[in-house]
């Protein structure tokens, strides 16, 4: 099993060229098949998770995250991003105390998000956001761990979705420390072409959660991470509530065909 020294290195070294996809797996098992399947780093999901334990999309509380980051990043060999939305506080120095924590769990990056969960103010005020960021970058220079950071403007997802604030922010964060830079829920080759030119060279990740781009396509605007968010997980649940509807509903069976041989993706891989 790798250390977390070598999964930074290896994170940053995916981020120096390229484009490369991180999916976001929900529990230990999603995250040991994502491997098998060769994918070179993966992404937490706060969704997928809160999802396992019956919750909503932010009702998981920091210590349930760090218990999850620890099971993930122990389960795999590869580097693990955490989705650690908006840091599980406000002021900036208690969002360092957490990205501390957060770092000490082997992961190779985290992200930190700007939204509120306000329906009225749904972003935080452009200072606090960025001191928010500053205070991450801090911790983990203070952590010695060199994982990476990405700062997140939620704007498209929480129903401001304004381009020219959503660089304003990203270019801000940048220059407060964050090294990948992410907009959740932008959906049109402008706006990803917009938010590469702002924040360039620094690498940007796109959400994919929609047919709306390739990889391919996404590559060449520039893109250097793609993340999928809760959408895998969303996937897995839509196949489990459609099988269990039909049971329910006319007490057939017909969606226990042409199902995958599980035990053989996770079984113990041979040495070499």
């Amino acid at each position: 099993m790798s250390t977390q020294d070598e999964r930074v290195a290896a994170f940053r070294h995916l981020h120096s060229a390229g484009c490369f996809v991180m999916p976001n797996p929900w529990d230990v098992g999603s995250a040991r098949a994502l491997e098998q399947l060769g994918f070179r780093a993966l992404a937490t999901t706060s969704a997928g998770l809160a999802w396992t334990l019956g919750r909503a999309d932010g009702h998981v509380t920091l210590d349930q995250t760090l218990e999850h980051l620890r099971a993930v990043v122990d389960a795999v060999g590869v580097p693990v991003n955490a989705d650690f939305e908006g840091g599980f506080a406000v002021d900036p120095q208690d969002v360092h105390a957490n990205v501390r924590l957060a770092a000490a769990t082997g992961v190779a990056g985290l992200s930190i998000e700007d939204s509120t969960g306000d329906g009225a103010s749904p972003l935080h005020d452009f200072e606090l956001a960025v001191e928010r960021i500053r205070a991450a970058r801090e911790a983990i220079d203070e952590s010695g761990t060199g994982i990476v950071l990405t700062g997140r403007s939620e704007g498209f997802l929480v129903g401001r979705p304004d381009i020219d604030e959503t660089t304003r922010r990203l270019r801000a964060y940048a220059e407060a420390g964050a090294d990948c830079l992410y907009a959740p829920r932008i959906g049109t080759l402008e706006q990803v072409a917009a938010i590469v030119a702002a924040v360039s060279p620094k690498p940007v990740n796109l959400l994919i959660n929609a047919p709306f781009i390739t990889v391919a396509e996404a590559a060449a605007q520039g893109v250097r991470r793609i993340s999928v968010g809760g959408t895998l997980a969303r996937t897995a649940w839509a196949g489990f509530l459609q099988a269990a509807q039909e049971v329910a509903e006319t007490g057939t069976f017909s969606r226990f065909e042409g199902l995958p041989n599980v035990d053989a993706l996770l079984s113990p891989q041979p040495d070499g």
